[in-house]
């Protein structure tokens, strides 16, 4: 299809559909957006929810929130290279709060809202906004409620609506992921009277949310057609940033990976991500297309050993399969050497970061004498990953199938249709998994308190649990100066590489194609396009 008879069927299938959540415009945006202002962006496969404090929201559901719905604050935007921007985790500007003031006794933050923010509405923004959107984010329960208590916002009694422009944020203990957690996707401000006037009686109104926009964001969503396309409009009136250069996004949902890598190759697209490894190093190589690649903050993909359950409760085993992983052929056969490598680095860590290369490196036969110390006999097991990442999990199932063979170890490769993959690694029985985790707040601390942590939370795949790690977690979260953080950050980092429950194999790229008219892409840690700052010359 020729990129102009591409883009011209857009605008006819958005007139086709439902607006959602639209305002009436005025008559200078009613005019129609230019080739300059409209993009199109192809995605594997759009939200499958308008809410993403709601339990089973998909990951494109971030972006919705991302560009539908303002947050107090926002992390400050940094450069990163030519081609991205991305953002300070440790500093803070304002978005729909002009401005903020910590107690100087340490227990309050209390924000000033916008006097001119609007909901798409036409309604003033209130603190009863924010305080009822912050009260449904600690009480939804899911991965909203989880997230908000990662920086110990964990009450409705927290959150003060003090007059109608002034908010206040109670703390519950000092803990330095309060701010930074505000920033994140979870806790953005809702129409709270649209809300409840459309709930049906539920508290929440999540089936009123789950398909409706009800925010001030510098978009709203035009129309939605799940499994199809989401067309987002700008919202003129817009006041917590610049207003956008692109006045129309149509997000289309193509799940073959090499219909949207013909489209972004000729021209019909303007961005796409998702694609497998492959693809983006062959369009680097070919120098064509300009193509962001970050290293994702707090990530990584790695081998978990179910350390609960014999025969991988067995340290020395563990130990042995770290040794024997064939990470440069993974790196290069399963991921094409898009990521960062996560081995062959010292047995202390060289920085207190996450993440940060383990000591181990391929070398069979310090794996042998391992596997010979441990008293494991030779045994037949299960590696468990993920269909819907089949184009990185397999072909690194297959490596580790082979690699671990001359230990005596036989694998039964099972991979799992992606929508049921969460839930079998909640069951904590799969002896072996491959998966990829990525905390949004980039601190080693943050990433150990998940994954490592005895209170054996969703994420802690290998049901991992040592009395020592968690007194070494609990003390740097919550650490009163920075020699002591250092001193347990060091601790647990150390005491990870020993105990090896999780493999790390490498720090993936963020991947994201685009066009070399395409300007301003900004890279944040729910990994989502932010259509507010994106140009197209």
């Amino acid at each position: 299809m020729k990129r102009r008879s591409f883009l011209k069927a857009a605008p006819a299938i958005a007139l086709a559909a439902p607006a959602i959540g639209a305002a009436p415009r005025d008559a200078a945006a009613q005019a129609a957006p230019t080739r300059n202002e409209t993009l199109l962006l192809v995605q594997e496969y759009g939200p499958n929810s308008l809410d993403m404090q709601g339990i089973g929201s998909s990951q494109p559901v971030n972006g919705v929130a991302l560009n539908c719905y303002d947050r107090l604050v926002r992390f400050k935007r940094k450069p990163f290279d030519d081609v991205t921007t991305s953002f300070d985790i440790k500093a803070l500007e304002p978005e729909l709060a002009e401005s903020w003031q910590e107690a100087s006794d340490g227990t309050s933050v209390t924000f000033k809202i916008r006097a001119d923010a609007r909901f798409h509405s036409g309604r003033s923004v209130t603190a009863r906004d924010v305080k009822w959107s912050l009260d449904r984010a600690v009480s939804i329960g899911g991965f909203a409620t989880t997230q908000m208590a990662a920086g110990s916002l964990e009450k409705a009694e927290q959150f003060v609506a003090v007059d109608d422009k002034t908010f206040r944020v109670d703390f519950l203990r000092r803990d330095k992921l309060t701010m930074p957690n505000l920033a994140v996707t979870i806790p953005f401000v809702f129409d709270s009277e649209k809300a409840i006037a459309n709930s049906g009686g539920d508290v929440w109104a999540k089936d009123y949310l789950k398909n409706n926009i009800c925010g001030g964001g510098a978009f709203k969503v035009e129309a939605w057609r799940p499994g199809t396309e989401t067309i987002y409009s700008r919202f003129d009136d817009w006041k917590s940033g610049p207003l956008p250069k692109l006045r129309r996004i149509i997000a289309r949902d193509i799940p073959s990976p090499s219909t949207r890598r013909a489209l972004i190759e000729r021209g019909d697209a303007d961005i796409s991500y998702g694609l497998p490894p492959k693809d983006f190093k062959d369009l680097v190589d070919a120098g064509r297309l300009k193509v962001s690649a970050v290293p994702v903050p707090n990530a990584i993909w790695y081998v978990a050993l179910n350390a609960a359950l014999p025969p991988f409760n067995n340290v020395k085993l563990r130990q042995a399969v770290a040794w024997a992983m064939p990470y440069e052929h993974i790196l290069q056969g399963s991921l094409f050497g898009r990521g960062v490598p996560m081995w062959g680095g010292p047995s202390t860590p060289a920085e207190l970061k996450w993440p940060v290369p383990f000591p181990y490196s391929t070398n069979i036969e310090r794996a042998r004498a391992l596997m010979a110390e441990s008293g494991v006999a030779p045994f037949s097991t299960t590696l468990l990953y993920d269909a819907g990442s089949g184009t990185i999990g397999e072909p690194m199932a297959v490596l580790i199938k082979e690699a671990l063979a001359p230990l005596g170890i036989t694998i039964e490769l099972n991979k799992i249709p992606g929508a049921n993959f969460r839930g079998e690694l909640n069951k904590k029985t799969a002896p072996m998994v491959i998966n990829r985790f990525g905390g949004w707040l980039d601190w080693p601390d943050y990433f150990f308190f998940w994954n490592y942590h005895g209170n054996n939370s969703i994420f802690n795949i290998p049901s991992y649990q040592n009395p020592a790690m968690d007194r070494l977690i609990d003390a740097a979260r919550f650490a009163p100066d920075e020699a002591s953080y250092d001193t347990n950050v060091r601790g647990f980092l150390e005491l990870g590489m020993h105990d090896v429950p999780f493999v790390p194999i490498v720090q993936p790229y963020h991947d994201v194609a685009m066009q070399r008219t395409i300007g301003g892409y900004q890279f944040w840690p729910c990994r989502e396009p932010d259509f507010r700052y994106l140009t197209k010359g």
